[in-house]
């Protein structure tokens, strides 16, 4: 059940992530940044998406760690965006946290999916 709670959230990402883009093309002129961030933030739901389809733990495992380094690749994306002047520190602490929190999930999730224990 936990991975519909991280399905959903990273489907509310991607449709973020869509309106960022839309917004940096039509208000700012941003392209080439802009189309980083929409691959690597649309692309972790559909990973997540894939492990839930998955025929091995094997496979369950693979995907959620490919859509783990999508979300921190986004970040690298939402940091320079920033940096870069392109949106402003609320907008990027908003995306930021959203991602980071995807992130965190992921990992855990990972960490679970194959048998790795936690000091906490």
């Amino acid at each position: 059940m936990k991975e519909n709670v991280l399905y959903n959230k990273a489907y509310a990402f991607a449709i973020r992530v869509v309106r960022a883009y839309q917004y940096l093309g039509q208000e700012k002129r941003e392209f080439l940044l802009a189309k980083q961030l929409l691959r690597s933030g649309t692309s972790i739901g559909a990973n997540v998406a894939e492990a839930n389809g998955a025929i091995s733990d094997a496979e369950f495992s693979s995907k959620l760690s490919i859509a783990y380094k999508e979300c921190l690749e986004t970040k690298y994306w939402t940091d320079l965006l920033k940096d870069t002047g392109y949106i402003d520190e609320r907008q990027h602490q908003s995306l930021f946290a959203d991602a980071d929190e995807l992130g965190k999930m992921l990992f855990s999730s990972i960490r679970t999916s194959r048998g790795i224990k936690t000091d906490k």
